[in-house]
């Protein structure tokens, strides 16, 4: 049993989970991940959920999460599923790993595809396999579950995740598509999805990590599918809650190219976090794009921790209704001769609000650092609203860095232009809308992401003004 001084009252339903499926998988898991759970329990109780007393968290209140009962999920309906709704994994035969609630389904997978160099399944079946050892030796090192409370979360309660292991040398041609599905039910529903990936030197590869509600929660009593397409599950479902962790490690020589991708149903609630170590002239680069969801955080930390590293985090964030979206990022230049680039895109309609608050953090001995942060956010709507704080913390003297931030509504001269030759009201704002993304879009490597990410813009959009 967890045992601390005092039991916040707000965590008691996680710590009863806790012991539930603690009971379940002590008999199937080694001793180091069972005390890797608790400590993590016992973390999250005395951290207790974080206010916006926290500075870190000052525009985001989770007590929409904190006040909801959610029952930890225990299974998953993949039997509900003749195939796999379209996503942007559908334009393509690269190897894929689906989850549901959390679970690996292995029909809805696509693991034999894999290509030499590569390993990839789920952690429960690798726990009970050969990749114990490997697995210990990787699992829970560089995301901090004593410090911060929803990674203390998902470190005690996941069940399930996926793995990749990219061999020396190994450079796989498309893209390893990691599926991370949620479904409502007639009871409030979390999952905690975990993801670890390792590069060894030399290895080349590109990751595309979705997480995609299936309906619920959307205050309306309907459902919602990617895509905009129609959801089949039953109205008035309660919202999902979706904890996740993914943890990169970025070997020597090696380039990790990084998609992570989400769509929430209009009343869920999604934490995820993400943190990655580069090695030795190590090149990672991510593009994470935001649809949807009542409450939405994600935080990305990369630690440039060799000398050469590089490191290139994009992000696309669209809010609309009374939705919210916090992107927290962190690159820790932690070893001279790196480089760092970000550039963060937000569109925000009716009475949505974002936070975007991007840090870059150069140490003592980090001499000869090369950093660029950029925040560019759009406002359609006169009610919507965005924080955003990009902050340098330079300890060394022999560096170049710059950041900046902008937050505008849409140039009613471009507007005017566009109209007067003839093009209507709604297409010429969703042309300056696409322009405004298209520095973003034009980076984006794999067909049927950036088919999935443009599908997905268009769909909002309409949405939003069929909504004002």
């Amino acid at each position: 049993m967890v045992v601390v001084t005092e039991i916040p009252k707000q965590v008691e339903n996680f710590l009863a989970g806790f012991e539930k499926l603690a009971g379940e998988l002590r008999p199937q898991e080694p001793e180091w991940l069972t005390q890797l759970r608790r400590e993590a329990m016992e973390a999250f109780a005395e951290l207790g959920f974080p206010t916006t007393r926290d500075e870190q968290w000052r525009f985001t209140n989770v007590a929409p999460i904190v006040e909801t009962p959610f029952r930890i999920a225990e299974g998953n309906d993949a039997a509900a599923f003749d195939e796999l709704p379209a996503g942007p994994w559908s334009e393509s035969d690269a190897p894929r790993l689906v989850f549901l609630n959390g679970q690996y389904v292995s029909r809805l997978s696509r693991a034999d595809s894999l290509p030499d160099g590569v390993e990839a399944g789920s952690l429960r079946a690798a726990l009970n396999g050969s990749g114990e050892q490997w697995l210990r030796a990787a699992l829970g090192r560089s995301a901090d579950y004593l410090r911060h409370a929803f990674t203390a979360l998902n470190t005690a309660l996941w069940r399930d995740g996926a793995y990749v292991h990219i061999r020396p040398e190994a450079k796989p041609a498309a893209p390893i598509h990691l599926v991370h599905l949620s479904t409502a039910d007639e009871q409030a529903t979390a999952s905690f999805p975990r993801t670890l990936v390792v590069a060894e030197q030399g290895a080349q590869a590109t990751l595309v990590e979705s997480y995609l509600n299936l309906g619920g929660g959307d205050g309306n009593g309907g459902g919602n599918l990617v895509g905009g397409g129609e959801s089949s599950l039953k109205s008035g479902l309660e919202p999902c809650f979706t904890g996740a962790v993914s943890e990169i490690v970025a070997g020597e020589n090696s380039v990790v190219d990084h998609y992570r991708l989400l769509q929430e149903a209009p009343g869920s609630f999604h934490v995820g976090t993400l943190q990655v170590t580069a090695g030795r002239s190590a090149r990672y680069t991510s593009f994470a794009a935001s649809f949807g969801g009542a409450l939405v955080r994600n935080e990305s930390t990369a630690r440039l921790d060799a000398e050469g590293a590089e490191c290139e985090m994009n992000g696309l964030y669209m809010a609309r209704g009374r939705e919210h979206v916090d992107n927290h990022t962190i690159i820790d230049h932690a070893q001279p001769h790196c480089t760092s680039r970000q550039l963060y895109h937000g569109i925000l309609d009716e009475r949505a609000t974002a936070v975007f608050n991007g840090a870059i953090i150069v140490r003592q001995d980090a001499q000869k650092t090369n950093a660029n942060q950029k925040n560019r956010n759009l406002l359609l709507s006169p009610d919507a609203t965005i924080d955003t704080k990009p902050q340098l913390e330079i300890s060394a003297n022999d560096v170049r860095c710059t950041h900046g931030a902008t937050v505008g509504q849409m140039d009613p001269e471009a507007l005017f232009y566009l109209r007067s030759r003839g093009i209507a009201l709604e297409q010429a704002r969703e042309l300056l809308i696409h322009a405004f993304a298209a520095e973003l879009l034009e980076g984006i490597g794999p067909n049927g992401v950036r088919g999935w990410v443009e599908r997905m813009l268009r769909a909002h959009l309409g949405r939003s003004g069929q909504a004002g």
